[in-house]
């Protein structure tokens, strides 16, 4: 892989992680991180380069799904789950 290919890949991962670090929904923001992980994963050892620029596509597109998600549940937020707030006990 071209270093400027690796460079653009590695910018759209970060990037995918964080918009998916601002899901309000505890279950999505998990579901979502999990599944970037393993995608970038399960294609790291692609070479062919016509696959890589199809795979990097695809990655654009869903980072404008998941940024159009986070923007749709900031809209119609809920309370957070109980395994959010965990607060460490004061001594």
């Amino acid at each position: 892989m071209a270093a400027s290919s690796r460079a653009q890949v590695l910018d759209l991962y970060r990037a995918m992680l964080r918009e998916s670090k601002r899901f309000g929904a505890y279950s999505y923001r998990t579901y979502a991180i999990r599944r970037i992980r393993d995608a970038f994963r399960e294609n790291k050892n692609v070479k062919d380069p016509a696959e890589i620029q199809a795979l990097v596509n695809k990655a654009k597109r869903d980072l404008g799904i998941i940024r159009r998600q986070v923007h749709i549940g900031q809209m119609y937020s809920t309370d957070k789950l109980v395994i959010e707030n965990q607060e460490k006990p004061r001594a």
